[in-house]
């Protein structure tokens, strides 16, 4: 089974167990000071025992002073560092795993105010429409004595007993600054023609091959598209036939295999993907660059079904299956899929909450965080399941995330969970973030919990609300609480009540079918954009009001851009500044917020997502007689996938 994955894979002179690589993500766990800490030898070492062939550790600073990506990252720049980085290596070869160190600078991508307040180095004085910091163009001097910075990582990364080494030429830092048309504006020998706009690289690919020899594994990422159509820059930039030029370029210069990506961060979204992209859908990607050059291909497209990656493997269309979050979510990924444990895999669902976290954890307490594996990135202080709960009984009251994997935990400790659960199957709030278009991702999530609560033979009682008597019968050593949350109908608005008016939730959970009717949804959250996607999908004329400034305020920035696109092409209205004040029947009116105006429109139905509140159904109840009750995921407070998953995780862990 799964053999082309499971085949021995080369890359110069590094063999590695099997073709699946753990390609670079930023996991900000590293000291302060830039050292490898034991956070990050336990987040790889439980990558490389989940049966990984290869793993590229996140970017890695090699510029001190103006280099940083975040405060928390992996350096090379100096031989202090290398202890830590001897350790990792140590760590992750116990596991028969191969480990390499990816390189690089992040230019004009960086954050000023954590490379000393200073203007960021770049091929030319264009700004990152992304981060908006501050540019200064690289003298000549400057980009040699880079190139210097460059080998003399490298050299260090061979010196403390790695594997090999990746430049990162991708995702819109300096080397691709210096390949791209569009942030390479020079006209000196680094600038202007293909061949001088790759000056810089190879420049850095000759010295590491005369520092670090000819038998050191030497990778480089790419962007070989950057799509800077998707960032309303129709003409600029990358495109294929230049990443696969690139590519010949680099084997010729004897580079032993070619990481093939996408994007920088003004497409940002075809580089980390939210929901809406398919499995595979850049495959095409690594496939060009393959039939182009004879060193081997890394690719990542997405991949999440071991059988979708071993039948491209098998086709010819790459050499090694790629992906970080893959792991991040399932560091176990490769050895269920060796073991044929598939329907065990705890699937990554594009949720970007990682790169949410991770873009602002230099400014949040909240770490970079996986949604839907609280042990991500934190296997120090959770890899510890004692199992210690003597078959002691725990009722859990709702089977949505929060209550399935408090349920998976609590069987993994040998309590014995009881589930109650009212309706007639288990998934709770996921069942209705599972209907908007492109979200069917979130049923990984669901067959995952389900899976496992099986497999551990978890009782789970549907269509069942407990009582009082119910509880007392199976005499529970403790009672979770994770029956979930019900929308805001906010009764200070005359006419809420209307038989026009629905929320959020009668429509995704299919309750309300509307189809060609003229639509008003009230509030553009998360839930509001994805209702109204629906709506426009179903064939509704759809109107989206907002009392903030701005549509999707609070909703992170790469799902927004990726919804915006899709709603806008359905013609869906945007009404920003509009306060609901009242509904008469048909007829909505506004404030608006700017001008205190009044404004009346008429719609056949009107639909609110203005949020959630706790449901607190039995809670009080059950708290007055009960002596250890824990309230859970959104019957505490409503939040997000992560929110409830950490909650659940940590209150039976914790037990």
């Amino acid at each position: 089974m799964f053999s082309h994955l499971f085949s021995e894979g080369i890359i110069g002179d590094m063999r590695t167990r099997n073709r699946i690589v753990m390609t670079a993500m930023g996991n900000h766990l590293a000291n302060s000071d830039g050292s490898v800490s034991e956070r990050d030898i336990a987040f790889y070492g439980a990558r490389a025992r989940g049966g990984v062939g290869l793993i590229i550790t996140e970017c890695a600073i090699v510029d001190g002073l103006r280099g940083k990506g975040n405060n928390n990252q992996i350096s090379v720049s100096d031989d202090k560092f290398l202890p830590g980085l001897n350790r990792l290596v140590q760590e992750i070869h116990k596991h028969d795993c191969k480990i390499c160190v990816q390189i690089y600078h992040p230019g004009r991508q960086g954050i000023s105010a954590i490379n000393g307040n200073l203007p960021l180095p770049a091929p030319s004085e264009v700004e990152c429409k992304a981060v908006h910091q501050p540019v200064a163009a690289m003298t000549t001097l400057e980009i040699e004595e880079m190139v210097e910075k460059f080998v003399k990582a490298a050299v260090r990364v061979k010196t403390a007993g790695f594997d090999g080494v990746e430049v990162h030429g991708a995702h819109g830092y300096l080397i691709n600054q210096f390949l791209s048309p569009y942030t390479n504006l020079r006209q000196d020998r680094y600038g202007g023609s293909f061949e001088n706009r790759l000056r810089f690289l190879d420049e850095i690919v000759k010295g590491i091959r005369n520092s670090c020899g000819s038998d050191f594994p030497l990778i480089v990422r790419l962007s070989v598209d950057e799509f800077l159509e998707a960032a309303g820059l129709p003409g600029k930039g990358l495109h294929l036939e230049d990443g696969v030029k690139i590519a010949k370029h680099l084997e010729k210069a004897g580079v032993d295999a070619i990481d093939v990506s996408s994007g920088i961060y003004e497409s940002m979204n075809v580089a980390w993907e939210p929901f809406s992209f398919e499995q595979g859908w850049k495959l095409y990607l690594s496939e060009a660059v393959k039939k182009a050059v004879r060193i081997p291909v890394i690719g990542v497209a997405l991949f999440r079904d071991p059988e979708f990656a071993d039948k491209a493997l098998s086709e010819g269309k790459l050499d090694f299956i790629g992906s970080a979050r893959l792991h991040y979510a399932d560091p176990q990924w490769s050895n269920k899929t060796k073991t044929g444990q598939k329907d065990e895999i705890r699937k990554c669902i594009c949720c970007l909450h990682c790169m949410e976290t991770l873009m602002s954890a230099d400014i949040s307490p909240t770490p970079c965080q996986c949604a839907i594996n609280i042990q991500s990135g934190r296997e120090l202080e959770y890899s510890d399941i004692k199992e210690n709960g003597e078959n002691r009984v725990v009722a859990v009251i709702g089977a949505g995330p929060a209550g399935l994997e408090a349920s998976r935990v609590l069987a993994l400790r040998k309590f014995r969970p009881v589930i109650f659960e009212k309706n007639d199957k288990p998934g709770g709030q996921l069942e209705f973030a599972n209907k908007p278009p492109k979200k069917e991702k979130i049923n990984w999530l669901i067959e995952y919990l389900k899976n496992q609560t099986a497999k551990l033979s978890v009782e789970i009682r549907f269509n069942t609300l407990p009582t009082v008597e119910m509880l007392k019968e199976i005499n529970p050593y403790a009672i979770f609480i994770s029956h979930g949350s019900k929308p805001v109908m906010p009764q200070s608005i005359p006419g809420i009540n209307s038989q026009t008016v629905y929320s959020s939730i009668d429509i995704l959970d299919g309750k309300v079918k509307l189809t060609g009717k003229n639509v008003a949804v009230i509030g553009s959250g998360m839930t509001g954009l994805e209702t109204a996607h629906l709506l426009a999908e179903n064939g509704n004329k759809i109107s989206l009001f907002e009392m903030e400034q701005t549509i999707g305020q609070n909703v992170y920035f790469q799902y927004l851009i990726d919804i915006m696109s899709q709603i806008t092409k359905l013609g869906v209205k945007l009404y920003p500044e509009h306060k609901l004040t009242e509904i008469k029947n048909r007829t909505a009116v506004f404030e608006i917020v700017s001008s205190d105006e009044k404004k009346e429109y008429t719609f056949d139905n009107i639909i609110i997502s203005v949020g959630v509140v706790p449901n607190r159904e039995l809670t009080e109840e059950i708290q007055s007689l009960f002596d250890r009750v824990y309230i859970l995921g959104d019957a505490l407070k409503a939040g997000r996938i992560r929110n409830a998953m950490e909650s659940g995780f940590l209150t039976a862990y914790n037990l």
